[in-house]
């Protein structure tokens, strides 16, 4: 037995009566506990249901196989099981820490205070039971079966440290019945000091200052307070006990070893620690007072830097994503659903703790995508050519790129950002920014073709105006505060990257329906309202898109509009090779097929001729006679710049902007940096495509779908050629034939007055007006050159009459 107490002379035994007393009043327990033992007893019928519970509890029992203690001994203590994760081909990137930051100690190393805090806290009867405490099996039954009374606390010290370290996760009354078994044998065999002392250094404890997942308490007690286990005083012994229920939820930290912003629930989960270590009378009042007082964040270690090698970003992104792999498997087994999880924090650190759990100690093997050659070409062109993205500022600008499959949205390769050991945000996948002009592609213009609104020679306004900004009306202009002041074809507008022609599409759009869905089927998350907002086709996102976001929307366009859910983890296995997940390809049809094409035959225009010529030209050899199509994107006041491009292989995104955003002075980039994206996002495709090419697939092109529909217009209206009537006066169509390209359905709309999407009705008469003019004025040229012809043979008659 552990003395939890010893200064204190003469204490007398505790009987059932004092341990519910607290303060000279009887506690609710009381009643409680005897209301579920009455009630337990009735469910139970007396003698002949506790002999049937007997029996069944026999069944459910009779095939386990209880070790002997030299091996029940080392699988109480078991941290030895390493899990793993390869690369694409099978070469191993790393070990996953199986213990994860766990530092053995022995008892005597471990303070009191921490042992009293625990056992007050989480199993008050630790020191007299035998594994089990019925009263509380028969509580949490009745929980279970009623609803009553919430959560239940039924399990024991023992009992825990059974399930995290002997059973499986199945929530079953079998493994309840082996539970219990284990317990019993557990205590039979280790004496209460082992117990504890292992409880003590195999559980979780949420996060340290780096950051890292702790386990054990003298990592708990270094990374939190600075001090060893046996050094903590009583505020901070009672802040490590009550971090083992929800470790994740009553830690200070951040994954990134950050401190929360609020950590009121981990600070009020201490209060209930010293509560109870009080209430069982094993501090005083002075010393309760005292320690509830205590600022215990006083405590908190600052964030601390973790160095990590060039795999850290591949590293945490991998570990980060097999646990929310396995989290989503464990509750939707539960039938819970996304939403149900992402609600109630104690269900996440439920699932989180069990995944991260077995994801570290169950010598699992995680198969990503992620092919080595490229993932270090991608890397290695950004550190030889960082000089492009240099200000010389002092705020360092960061790099995130993402290269994708678009048949299968597998992964290939990614840049995390610059150095890990100086910056641990992963700029492709974690950290989101305005996509600015990127947006307009997926966003209005695949949109618009998908239900017919436009065709890709629709003419858009392209006159100055007015629109809601975050806060009043600004007016609307295109990069470098231009307008054309006339009417600009959707392939132009594209091309050209105009703002006043997508704002202008996008209101029409809305008209028409909401673009919302088509995100929701990309998984890009937005709220509702943003949608709505007249600058949001540029890019005005509460907070932004991710590098691998953008990459799996435009994958979308260059696979024929089919969404594959892009991913890193590919297959996970245990230590037996049995499948434990695999990735499964479910694709959604986004756009049609139809629109998916277009919309790439308008975007070859950006390279080729548009604001995406850069790119194009700093790429070489094979790779740059492929049939690249894509968008160039710029945030307000130069934040961001993007560029996104695809084969029909791959796509590859490219993003720099400054990560510390916490000085408004110091956070827009030169313009022409722009331009060193591009040249960036160029040396990251050669390289790639140096070391896999087939994946760009350099011998296939983009083409038009069957179901894309075809038909000759005005390059001046977008309309059929004709005349037609307004206002009692006749008009014909101006221009010349050019092609248009509408999807499965749609056609081009007859010669009409307002013949473009959008504009006002002065717009239309200032372009008809123009019209005229050009009329006239061809009419007189033509008068002028007819009689000039006709003076010139007048004059030569007469030269010859006199000759």
């Amino acid at each position: 037995m552990i003395v939890l107490k010893t200064r204190r002379k003469n204490k007398r035994s505790k009987t059932v009566k004092d341990k519910l007393i607290f303060g000279g009043i009887i506690s609710m327990e009381v009643i409680k506990s005897t209301l579920y033992l009455f009630l337990g007893l009735l469910l139970l019928g007396g003698s002949l249901g506790a002999g049937i519970v007997l029996g069944y509890f026999t069944n459910l029992t009779e095939h386990t196989k209880i070790p002997e203690k030299k091996e029940l001994k080392k699988a109480i203590n078991n941290i030895e099981l390493v899990s793993h994760i390869n690369y694409a081909d099978g070469q191993k990137i790393a070990d996953l820490r199986s213990d994860i930051v766990r530092t053995r100690v022995s008892s005597d190393q471990i303070s009191p205070l921490i042992k009293n805090a625990l056992i007050a806290t989480e199993d008050e009867y630790f020191n007299i039971h035998k594994g089990i405490v019925p009263k509380a099996l028969i509580r949490a039954m009745i929980s279970d079966v009623t609803g009553l009374g919430g959560q239940s606390g039924g399990s024991t010290i023992t009992q825990q440290l059974v399930k995290q370290q002997l059973l499986t996760n199945e929530l079953s009354f079998s493994r309840k019945a082996n539970e219990i078994l284990y317990a019993v044998k557990v205590e039979e065999e280790l004496s209460k000091e082992e117990i504890l002392t292992a409880y003590l250094n195999v559980s979780p404890f949420g996060r340290n200052n780096k950051g890292e997942n702790i386990a054990g308490v003298e990592e708990a007690s270094e990374g939190i307070f600075g001090v060893k286990a046996s050094e903590v005083n009583l505020p901070q012994a009672a802040y490590i006990a009550g971090l083992p229920q929800s470790p994740i939820v009553y830690s200070p930290y951040t994954n990134t070893g950050e401190l929360k912003d609020d950590n009121t629930i981990g600070i009020d989960r201490q209060q209930q620690v010293l509560a109870n270590m009080y209430r069982e009378k094993l501090i005083s009042k002075k010393e309760y007072e005292e320690a509830k007082a205590y600022d215990i964040s006083k405590d908190f270690r600052k964030q601390e830097k973790n160095i990590q090698d060039d795999k850290g970003y591949l590293y945490y992104l991998v570990e980060s994503e097999a646990i929310k792999t396995l989290m989503k498997m464990y509750y939707t087994a539960d039938k819970l659903t996304d939403a149900d999880i992402e609600k109630d924090d104690n269900l996440y650190s439920k699932y989180y703790t069990l995944a991260e759990r077995d994801i570290r100690l169950k010598g699992y093997t995680i198969e990503t995508t992620i092919d080595k050659d490229v993932y270090y070409a991608m890397n290695n062109a950004v550190k030889n050519n960082e000089w492009l993205i240099n200000d010389w500022s002092g705020n360092q600008i960061q790099n995130g790129s993402v290269l994708m499959e678009n048949s299968t949205g597998k992964v290939l390769g990614f840049v995390g950002g610059l150095d890990y050991s100086e910056n641990q945000n992963n700029h492709a996948f974690q950290t989101k920014r305005s996509p600015g002009s990127t947006m307009k592609p997926i966003l209005a213009y695949a949109p618009a073709i998908d239900v017919g609104l436009i065709g890709s020679e629709t003419m858009l306004p392209d006159f100055k105006r007015n629109y809601k900004g975050n806060s009043s009306d600004v007016e609307l202009t295109n990069y470098g505060k231009t307008s054309s002041e006339s009417f600009i074809s959707v392939r132009n507008a594209l091309k050209k990257s105009g703002n006043i022609t997508v704002v202008n599409l996008y209101q029409e759009l809305l008209n028409v329906t909401n673009p919302e869905s088509y995100f929701d089927k990309m998984k890009i998350d937005m709220g509702s309202d943003e949608f709505l907002r007249e600058s949001i086709p540029l890019g005005a996102m509460d907070y932004g898109m991710s590098v691998f976001e953008q990459t799996n929307a435009y994958q979308t366009l260059a696979n024929g509009g089919t969404y594959q859910e892009g991913h890193v983890i590919q297959k996970i296995t245990d230590s037996e090779g049995n499948v434990v997940f695999e990735h499964k390809n479910e694709p959604v049809q986004v756009y049609k097929k139809s629109t998916a094409s277009i919309m790439n035959n308008l975007m070859r225009d950006v390279l080729t001729s548009g604001t995406g010529t850069t790119a194009k030209n700093y790429l070489y050899g094979d790779v740059a006679y492929a049939d690249w199509v894509g968008k160039t994107g710029t945030s307000e006041s130069d934040r961001d710049f993007w560029f996104t491009a695809s084969t029909p292989g791959v796509t590859l995104s490219s993003w720099i902007g400054k990560s510390n955003t916490d000085n408004p002075n110091n956070v827009n980039m030169p313009q022409t940096f722009g331009q060193n994206n591009m040249q960036l996002w160029a040396a990251i495709a050669n390289a790639a495509y140096q070391v896999k090419p087939d994946a760009f697939e350099t011998n296939k092109k983009f083409t038009l779908d069957s179901s894309v529909k075809s038909y000759q217009v005005s390059d001046k209206t977008g309309t059929t050629i004709g005349s037609f009537q307004y206002n009692s006066r006749n008009y014909y169509t101006p221009g010349k034939n050019v092609t248009a390209y509408y999807a499965e359905g749609n056609s081009p709309s007859a010669p009409t007055y307002q013949f473009g999407v959008g504009g006002t009705t002065e717009n239309y008469d200032k372009f008809w007006n123009q019209v005229a003019k050009d009329n006239q004025k061809k009419k007189n040229n033509t008068t002028t050159k007819k009689t000039n012809q006709k003076t010139e043979k007048k004059n030569e008659k007469k030269d010859k009459d006199d000759d």
